[in-house]
């Protein structure tokens, strides 16, 4: 069987083609719009390029790692900088609840927590996703840090863990639409364990 069905994309081994990649990620987003999780296979995304499945697997080693790459490929979430981290957390807490809610990016990911519940690959693939997103949350804490806002001794990776477990929470359980009140309270209660008194 040929690498790539589609005589227009050649492969160019283990490097990406620019052009098939994109086709690949376009058809499995297409997928899972109109299959769903449960209908999104390797096989379908395949089909739907006009690809051959070991070049999907050459570049992507499992289900796991193309639906992380679609999922990444859609995020748009803004982090705001305002000065202050209580501010920084609620904004983006409310810009990634959005984007969940009014995105397919929710249901992708949620698909992938599934996922990684019963595949190794899966796992590891989000556990290297939540490491990259831990350091990237936790530099608005880095940041506080710096202006003096927090104590010295905060963990910024842990309070990373605790602002993403509140959000994969409202996303496994369908509650993204959590009013800004209820995000800030939550915000509210992680700030008074690491603010610096008076601060």
């Amino acid at each position: 069987m040929a690498e790539d069905a589609d005589p227009a994309r050649k492969s160019i081994g283990a490097r990406r083609n620019p052009d098939s990649a994109d086709a690949i990620l376009e058809a499995a987003e297409a997928v899972l719009v109109e299959a769903g999780y449960a209908g999104f296979s390797i096989e379908a995304v395949a089909r739907r390029a006009r690809a051959g499945k070991p070049t999907i697997y050459r570049w992507w080693p499992s289900k796991a790692a193309l639906l992380l790459e679609v999922y990444q490929r859609q995020k748009r979430v803004d982090v705001p900088d305002t000065g202050r981290l209580e501010e920084d957390l609620v904004g983006f807490l409310k810009n990634l609840f959005t984007h969940w809610r009014e995105t397919s990016s929710g249901s992708v990911f949620r698909s992938l927590i599934a996922e990684a519940q019963s595949d190794d690959a899966a796992s590891a693939a989000l556990a290297d996703y939540a490491l990259g997103r831990r350091s990237h949350t936790g530099q608005m804490v880095e940041r506080a840090r710096a202006r003096g806002e927090i104590a010295a001794d905060i963990d910024s990776a842990l309070v990373a863990d605790l602002i993403a477990s509140f959000a994969w929470r409202h996303l496994l359980t369908n509650r993204l639409d959590e009013d800004e009140a209820t995000i800030r309270k939550a915000v509210n209660y992680v700030m008074r364990g690491i603010a610096v008194p008076g601060k």
